[in-house]
């Protein structure tokens, strides 16, 4: 007997192990909830609305002390596991959402779409005063790809760092207690009891559904991804073997969750045989790093690589001053070019895979380790 075939016969028979508890309560008390809740409001402007503001602090308090996470809810119904399990009425309207994306993306008659992503945090909207390379090499990118008849999706994470609102929480990890925790979409937020909320993860999940193909666009930051695109990153997690019902689960049911992967999950791959590519900039180290790490990430997913001219790492005034990194910029035009072409590969291969002309190879393998 295999030995997946061992693991299957005992899958299903073995009692789900207990959630390991132990680490200290992060649990505030009135007082202190009070005070951090109202340091929000410093702007002398707020000061004639004190008596206003101590009363929504009362409200906000009552939420979290009672822990309400989602205050509106509404029945499962027909489909879901637990047809009469309260599901939140945002969670709904983002799974609404990425089934609709869904469609775009299966419309044999619409135009190819792409998702270009421009990952720098720098703007000129905010504290750097200028706007960053990144930004710059993405136009580039939607010039090619837009003058090739698709429609282009652009997301540019540096409005995390200059629009008000918006955030991308981080991954609370639910899926290493187990699969099944971790629900397609993200459930986590918004969590109105902990102030969690301006969540942008959910106008976000329908772009990558919607896609065909994805360019990412990202300098290096410490030898690492930025901050925003690895906030993204992880939060895409549930898109790779994300329970898509969280009524199985009642929620955020730890013990039912290692339950029922234990019974055997199947990590659907909600993203798999979307094409990339990517296009990693840096100026002293870690470009090959950085690019090699997004591209494992992503043909972990299932996704699959435009070409090896669509993957590029290079580095653009390398050990210059950062204050000429536009000029280096303008004067390297074989960078410029390369982006161009990644931008073309993309488009090529997306063309190609609609059509039916590149080959799928290993589509009927079953693979041994499916975690």
């Amino acid at each position: 007997m295999r030995v997946r075939d061992v693991i299957d016969a005992v899958r299903g028979t073995v009692s789900p192990p207990e959630p390991r508890k132990g680490s200290d309560s992060p649990r505030l008390g009135e007082q202190d909830f009070k005070q951090r809740y109202l340091a929000q409001f410093q702007d002398d402007a707020f000061a004639p609305l004190r008596a206003s503001l101590d009363q929504v602090a009362d409200a906000a308090w009552d939420a979290y002390k009672h822990q309400r996470k989602s205050p509106h809810t509404t029945k499962a119904g027909p489909g879901y596991a637990d047809p009469d399990y309260d599901l939140s009425i945002e969670w709904i309207a983002a799974k609404g959402a990425i089934e609709a994306a869904q469609r775009r993306h299966d419309d044999s008659t619409a135009p190819p779409r792409m998702l270009l992503i421009s990952a720098s945090s720098r703007s000129e909207h905010s504290c750097p005063g200028e706007l960053s390379k990144s930004w710059r090499l993405v136009q580039l990118a939607r010039e090619e790809i837009e003058a090739r008849g698709a429609q282009v999706d652009f997301l540019d994470l540096s409005r995390l760092t200059s629009e008000y609102g918006r955030q991308i929480h981080p991954c609370k990890a639910c899926f290493s207690t187990a699969a099944a925790l971790c629900h397609w979409p993200c459930s986590c937020y918004p969590n109105h009891s902990l102030g969690q909320v301006h969540d942008w993860m959910n106008e976000i999940y329908p772009m990558w559904v919607a896609a065909h193909g994805v360019m990412i666009v990202t300098p290096v930051n410490w030898y690492s991804p930025t901050s925003p695109l690895k906030l993204m990153m992880d939060r895409l997690v549930c898109a790779d073997g994300g329970n898509p019902d969280p009524s199985l689960t009642h929620g955020k049911d730890a013990k039912k969750a290692k339950a029922e992967e234990l019974k055997g999950w199947d990590y659907p791959r909600h993203l798999k045989d979307r094409l990339f590519s990517i296009v990693v900039h840096g100026d002293v180290e870690g470009a090959e790093n950085v690019r090699r790490s997004l591209s494992d990430w992503m043909r972990f997913m299932r996704m699959e690589s435009a070409g090896v001219e669509a993957e590029l790492d290079r580095y653009i005034g390398y050990w210059k001053p950062y204050a000429t990194s536009h000029e280096e910029l303008d004067a390297d035009t074989a960078i410029q070019d390369e982006v161009r072409n990644a931008a073309r590969a993309l488009c090529e291969a997306v063309t190609a895979k609609r059509q039916g002309l590149m080959p799928a190879i290993g589509v009927d393998l079953v693979e041994p380790r499916p975690k």
